[in-house]
């Protein structure tokens, strides 16, 4: 050890050190200082060192020299340029270098002003002349004045290190230097408040010198890990982190060194460690070799070594080192102690800290310590005023709205301390709970605004369309009355062209019957004609022949044939015959027969003469012609054979001739029949013009009919659109006026709810910051907690006159009646509390860690997210990790179990949100790998701790909501467990009626949504819209069936409930039973139960309670079977010393659900008058009384009325009530002075507890027997009986015994096992130790599947194996019947939850006192063993011995009185004896 140096080798060593420094640099005036500050500093170390102690809370109280030597540090940094000739400046810099050395790892206000104190004494003795300019504040000193343009445009910066006044100016220059950050890093905001503007002050100067390291202590979001990184882009320093990755070790840990120190040897870089890094407790142990001596041993290899050597050289040579390889080695490990500079981020929570720094002394020596206090008010406005005011918030309310803020977060911090001190559960507020405090009130501003606007819009689109349809049922009213006019005229005028058209289709109707007997005349006038006239052509086609060989002849002849007979001078005779009588017959018409042969030849020279004769008119021929014709017939030479012999002219002319000739003679008789036939066809001609006359009066007819008809089509068509635009327009008008008036009552209301909304949309500032206040702080605590706060916080808000509902409540702001619906569908329970838990869950911006013993949550999360894809996992799965991702990928929900009081560091940056955005798509790195994030992912984490203590890093991080059941609560649910056990039929209707209220709330809500969205998205006249109005119409009829349906279920619903109520007693004692049990575990967490335990036992007392036909004994049976059953299984594994401890919380309970407990005096019962002050009390009277009973008699009276002049009868009636005091028993006599008749039983209680302490046990066991709801089976526990425990158990419930002394159930477990048959391989047991752990898994999975038995010996020994056994059994589902696993362990605060929870207990220990004692002894003997023997004296034998058994037994709680050591005396003893 070595010897502390005196204070004159301690003023010599620094004297020397500042007085050089000063002497070569500065005046005298400055340097006359040096040895004062020395005197100075050297004073304030031992002062502090006499007056701080270090003590547990204080344990970094530890000054050294280092202190000493890091004060005259700074000081030595002192520049002439700004402090020569000044001595004041230089006292200043001493002072802050005290200050930030020795004063900022202060934690006591009371410390704080103490040094402040010593620091003002010795300045104002030590240096008076400059004590104001000293003492000033704020004491602000830095080097970073420049530090702006140093880092954007690369200046030279001279870095002075001196005094920057004021704030401001600070902020100035951090705010430039943030935003120079910002740019090419990860955005920070950061508000810099003055206490911020301090700490960042305080590592600035930390990093800034060489060797420096701090260790920056505070809450979860008090900025030091901000505040460090601005801090080192300040100094042009790089920032080294560790990424935690999954098996993340000491392995890794010095990996990352490696890499670290390769960039040390590159320039300084800033070494960033939370204690979310520590995964291992041994990387403190290489950090505190850092601190200590630069380097971790054994970091590099010897290959690495040599290559850092190498890398060094040449700089070891400039410095006129020799190369060596320890000297390069020794150069490289400076180098990297003067870039080094460690800033360690810790939580002073919980004993850890305290715990490290005692293990790893370099974290307290090696560092400078910053201590990060809760942000004061100022910090808070600060914050608030910087977030707020780019919102629209009302310029009269912000700053009452920002006070608020401030006292919500500083109320809920001394809440908090209520909160522990009451239910001993810890909630630790830190400032990341105000910055979410003020984000939640921001979203939650924006988005109820945006609510509220799209509900007007939505409710005044609606209605704009509904006053819309008003007015064109009115337009269309009168658009129809003047429609029905116009419909009158044009019927009218229809009718009248109706009846010309009949009078004129009269007249057409006879003139078509005159028609058509002119046209039977006229055909049958045909008929004849035609016989007729076919008579006379038949008679013609005789002649027929002749005429075509005539014109054959004709067709062989051409012009050279007729010039041929023109050529004769002089004819042939039969030539000249035959030309004679073509003239005679004049076929050309200009023959002149008299001139002979040359008239012959001029007829026949004419151009068209053949083409005469084929032309020729038959019928044209005279009898004249003929007869001159036949005078050249008589020739007989003249004929066809002469006459082709002679000419081929000629004979075609003669054969024509002869043609002609025959014709006429054929047609002379045939005249007659022509000229009848022409008269008839002339009389025909005749009747055809009558006829076309009628036709044409007929047709005119027909034409006026035809346009009468048209002009008639035209109006009737018209008529008939009009009277269907009329019948459509009174449809449509029908509709949409019934449509109307069965939407009045929407419209009505849709009015109100717009008008309420209007009013809402100035409510929304104070709402929005009741439900933000909500969702930041009161998830942690209990129901109670919760509504005592936002009472208080309400009328804060109306004092302010921020504007706020009056029936203001957080279920209204933030969820609605058909999510409350549809979340009790899902299993949530449907008290207050539970569906504060629920809108906690679905709205927090933080994921939400669930407190749930019952197991609640997990049920109601796990149904709620079943059909998304939810992923269920806990810590301890090797694979979590990977799941993990693919539901942050996917956006899927994720559930973690079974959630110790330590989180998995890997799941930080989820936590935290930590994402980027590349490229458009977020992400976030999760260990070494990048991953995408879906703003859809949900993470859920539960615990079945049911009084967790989290860090304020996991409060931070996550939203801690409490789930634990109330008494109210769990009342509600059993109340469904008594009356689905009694009346089935009721609690199923209920069921069903509450699911179907549920459903029709949401169809109800989506049928509403269906008319506003049909009626916004209608484009022109709604009237116009069939469709539109056929959808409204059955919405609306749907929403009227609906709401009949919903007034008939809350009709049915309330019949239920009245008969449903009658079993509230039963619900409401079990609730008292499950909570004064689970109230156990607070005194030993071997007593956890859990909620599905304890409704297996609550479930068996109701089936075995005594049937009755009158109902209230049915309940009085049940409520007495119930509460017995419980209290049987709470003894059977409760130890001996909490068994009445126990009756009596069941006592008080009962009492205090049936309003007959006074709380304040039942405090006094459990712990006296804790007032600290006596100064009311007078001395005590007699000195048989003791102090404090004197103090608590005094309070006593000022209880109750009962009590009144009670301390008055104890001075005056001494001797009566010294009596009482003496006696053995005095709780079983009765008060002196008559104040037995005056007091009540409790009332005994406490006024024994005042005078008689010692007998306050038995008093109790005297209080609870006389109880009129309980009596004395509540202090006779049961006797241990293996059969009982048997038939409680199942092959699902483990079978817990928890040790005592000297107790061994394993004999009885194996005696019970042989009774039930389950012996030799059926058996199995283990003794758990080392290695044992794989052999005990393998006997209980063959054990589940044959149905052994396994028994599991000194679980306590193989703790961290528990932990699997309990996820085995969690997993397992499918288990024989036979199947029983007995374990036995010694009590351990370490036994997993999971298994206790849902096993039963059993304490093997000898009773509490010599009755029940015996009682236990004589269970355990069975009518065999009493006749083992004949012998008279045998079983008197058997009862002495059993009391003597006792009587050592009992000998043993008097300790050393009783015996002199601790001897077991068992249940061995009693069977070998």
């Amino acid at each position: 050890n070595l010897t502390p140096p005196s204070e004159a080798v301690l003023t010599h060593i620094y004297s020397s050190i500042v007085t050089s420094y000063l002497r070569d640099r500065f005046d005298d005036n400055v340097v006359q200082v040096g040895p004062k500050l020395t005197a100075a500093t050297l004073r304030l170390y031992n002062s502090l060192l006499q007056t701080l102690p270090p003590t547990p809370s204080k344990f970094h109280y530890v000054f050294n020299l280092r202190d000493l030597g890091r004060i005259f540090e700074g000081v030595c940094r002192a520049v002439p340029d700004e402090y020569d000739g000044q001595p004041g400046k230089i006292v200043r810099l001493w002072r802050n270098e005290c200050t930030r050395v020795l004063f900022d790892r202060l934690i006591a206000e009371v410390d704080q002003v103490l040094v402040q104190q010593e620091f003002s004494t010795i300045v104002g003795e030590m240096f008076s002349e400059h004590s104001e300019s000293v003492m000033a504040e704020p004491l602000l000193f830095g080097d970073f004045e420049s530090a702006a343009s140093r880092i954007a445009e690369d200046t030279e910066d001279p870095m002075i290190y001196k005094d920057l006044k004021s704030f401001d100016n600070i902020r100035r220059i951090f705010d430039e230097v943030l935003e120079l950050y910002n740019v090419d890093n990860k955005p920070m905001t950061l508000v810099l408040f003055e206490m911020a503007i301090e700490h960042l002050c305080r590592i600035y100067r930390v990093i800034r010198v060489p060797l420096g390291h701090c260790l920056l202590v505070g809450v979860g979001g008090s900025g030091k890990q901000s505040l460090t990184r601005l801090a080192s882009f300040a100094c042009g320093y790089k920032i080294f982190e560790i990424v935690l990755s999954r098996g993340y070790g000491e392995k890794d840990f010095k990996e990352d060194l490696k890499s670290l120190y390769k960039m040390l040897s590159e320039g300084p870089v800033v070494f960033l460690f939370t204690d979310a890094h520590v995964v291992e407790e041994g990387f403190l142990e290489l950090i505190n070799n850092m601190l200590t001596t630069g380097m971790v041993p054994a970091l590099l290899e010897n290959d690495e070594k040599d290559a850092v050597c190498n890398a060094v050289r040449q700089e070891c040579k400039a410095e006129g080192i020799i190369d060596t390889k320890d000297n390069l080695w020794a150069f490289y490990i400076n180098k990297c102690r003067r870039n080094l500079h460690i800033v360690l981020a810790m939580s002073p929570s919980g004993e850890t800290l305290r715990i490290r720094c005692r293990n790893f002394p370099g974290m307290v020596s090696g560092c400078v310590i910053d201590w990060f206090f809760p942000w004061p008010a100022d910090a808070l406005r600060s914050v608030a005023n910087y977030f707020l005011q780019d919102e629209p918030l009302p310029d009269s309310q912000r700053e009452g709205i920002v006070e608020h803020m401030v006292k919500v977060h500083q109320g809920v911090i001394h809440a908090s301390e209520e909160y522990y001190i009451e239910l001993r559960r810890h909630n630790y507020v830190t400032p990341k709970n105000f910055l979410d405090y003020i984000s939640n009130y921001r979203g939650g501003m924006k988005e109820n605004k945006r609510k509220v606007e799209d509900s007007i819009k939505r409710l005044g689109g609606g209605l704009t369309k509904l006053n819309e349809a008003e007015r064109s049922v009115d337009a269309m009213s009168k658009e129809l009355a003047a429609k029905k006019i116009i419909v009158d005229g044009k019927t009218r005028d229809c009718q009248a062209m109706i009846e010309d058209i009949d009078a004129k289709q009269k007249v057409a109707a006879e003139s078509q019957e005159a028609a058509e007997l002119k046209k039977q005349e006229l055909e049958e006038s045909n008929e004849i004609i035609k016989v007729e006239k076919a008579k006379a052509d038949e008679q013609l086609l005789e002649a027929l022949p002749a005429l075509e060989a005539a014109a054959e002849a004709l067709d062989n002849l051409d012009k050279s044939d007729i010039t041929e007979i023109k050529a004769f001078a002089s004819p042939p005779p039969a030539v000249m015959a035959v030309c004679m009588c073509v003239c005679c017959l004049r076929p050309t018409g200009t023959e002149d027969e008299s001139a002979g042969w040359k008239g012959a030849k001029a007829m026949m020279g004419q151009g068209n003469f053949l083409q005469a004769l084929k032309l020729y008119d038959k019928d044209a021929i005279s009898e004249k012609m003929i007869r001159k014709v036949k005078v050249y017939f008589r020739d007989p030479e003249f004929n066809m054979d002469n006459m082709k012999k002679i000419s081929k002219a000629g004979a075609g002319l003669f054969q024509w001739v002869i043609a002609i000739v025959k014709y006429h003679e054929v047609a002379k008789n045939v005249e007659p029949l022509k000229i009848k036939v022409r008269e008839l066809e002339k009389q025909k001609a005749s009747a055809e013009a009558e006829l076309a006359g009628i036709m044409k009066t007929l047709e005119d007819l027909e034409a006026q009919l035809s346009e009468l008809n048209t002009k008639f089509n035209a109006a009737n068509d018209e008529l008939t659109a009009l009277r269907d635009e009329a019948l459509l327009m009174e449809k449509r008008l029908t509709a949409a006026s019934k449509l109307i008036a069965g939407l009045s009552s929407e419209k009505v209301r849709w009015s109100k709810d717009i008008a309420t909304l209007e009013s809402q949309t100035v409510q929304l500032v104070g709402d929005c910051l009741l439900g933000a206040s909500f969702l930041s702080y009161l998830g942690v605590f209990t129901a109670k907690y919760r509504r005592e706060l936002i009472t208080q916080w309400e009328p804060d808000l109306h004092e302010r006159e921020v504007p706020l509902s009056q029936d203001f409540g957080v279920e209204k702001l933030l969820t609605t009646d058909v999510e409350v619906q549809k979340w009790s569908g899902e299993g949530l329970p449907g008290d207050d509390h539970s569906i504060q838990n629920g809108i906690l869950t679905t709205n927090c911006s933080r994921f939400p860690l669930c407190i749930d013993p019952q197991q609640q949550a997990v049920k109601w999360i796990k149904r709620k997210e079943a059909a998304n894809s939810l992923t269920v996992r806990t810590f301890s799965d090797n694979d979590f990790m990977k799941h993990l991702e693919l539901a942050i990928q996917f956006g899927n929900p994720y559930l973690f179990e079974n959630v110790d009081e330590e989180l998995d560091p890997m799941i930080d940056p989820v936590l935290e949100k930590n994402t980027t955005v590349e490229n458009g798509q977020q992400m976030i790195v999760l260990g070494d790998k990048k991953v995408d994030w879906d703003s859809n992912f949900r993470l859920y984490m539960t615990t079945k701790l049911a009084n967790p203590h989290y860090t304020p890093e996991v409060m931070g991080k996550t939203m801690i909501i409490n789930y634990s059941v109330t008494i109210s609560g769990l009342a509600d649910q059993l109340l469904n467990v008594v009356v689905g056990h009694e009346r089935s039929d009721i609690e199923e209707k209920f069921a069903e009626i509450v699911s179907q209220m549920s459903e029709n709330a949401q169809t109800l809500a989506a049928l509403e949504d269906t008319l506003l969205k049909t009626l916004a998205s209608s484009t022109g006249n709604i009237l116009d819209n069939e469709e539109l109005i056929a959808t409204l119409e059955e919405a609306k009829t749907k929403s009227v069936d609906i709401n009949a349906q919903i007034e008939n279920a809350a009709f049915t619903k309330e019949e239920i409930q009245a008969a449903r109520k009658q079993y509230s007693p039963v619900a409401k004692r079990g609730s008292i039973l499950f909570f004064s049990l689970s109230g156990l575990s607070t005194i030993m967490k071997m007593y956890e139960t859990s909620l599905a335990s304890f409704l297996t036992v609550f479930l068996k007392s109701l089936g075995d309670a005594k049937k009755d036909g009158i109902l209230d004994n049915r309940l009085r049976n049940m409520i007495e079977e119930s509460t017995r059953q419980v209290y049987d299984y709470a003894c059977t594994g409760l130890f001996e010393r909490h068994k009445l401890m126990f009756s009596l919380q069941m006592t008080m309970m009962i009492d205090e659900g049936d309003n007959d407990l006074n709380r304040d005096q039942l405090d006094f019962f459990l712990k006296g008058d804790t007032a600290i002050s006596d100064d009311n009390s007078s001395k005590k009277p007699h000195d048989w009384l003791s102090d404090s009973g004197w103090k608590d008699l005094n309070k006593l009276e000022t209880l109750d009325e009962a009590f009144e002049g009670i301390v008055k009868s104890v001075v005056e009636d001494a001797e009566l009530w010294n009596e009482w005091y003496e006696l053995e028993t005095p709780e079983t006599a009765p008060f002196p002075a008559g104040y037995d008749q005056r007091l009540s039983p409790f009332h005994n209680l406490l006024l024994t507890r005042c005078l008689r302490p010692d007998r306050v046990y038995n008093a109790v066991k005297l209080y609870i027997i006389a109880h009129p709801k309980l009596g004395e089976k509540y202090v006779q526990p049961p006797v241990l009986n293996f059969e009982r425990i048997y038939n409680q158990s199942t092959c699902m419930t483990p079978m817990v015994f928890i040790l005592s002394p000297g107790a061994d159930p394993a004999s009885d477990i194996q005696v019970l096992g042989e009774e039930k048959g389950f012996t030799g391989n059926l058996f199995k047991t283990v003794s758990l130790g080392q290695g044992q752990g794989p052999l005990a898994l393998q006997m209980l999975e063959t054990g589940a599947n044959r149905g052994h038995w396994v028994l599991l010996q000194n679980c306590h020994l193989l703790i961290s194996w528990l932990r699997e056994l309990e996820k085995t059994l969690e997993t397992m589902h499918k288990v024989n019947e036979n199947f029983r696993l007995w374990m036995t362990t010694d009590p351990t605060e370490r036994f997993p939850l999971g298994i206790l929870q849902r096993s039963l207990k059993v304490v093997t220990e000898p009773p509490d006192g010599l009755k029940l004692n015996m009682r236990s002894t004589f269970a355990k003997i069975d009518q065999s063993v009493l006749e083992e023997c004949d012998h008279p004296a045998y079983r008197p034998l058997i009862y002495v011995l059993t009391f003597f058994h006792g009587v050592v037994q009992e000998r043993r709680k008097y300790g050393k009185v009783g015996w002199n050591v601790a001897y077991d005396f068992n249940e061995s003893d009693f069977k070998v004896s």
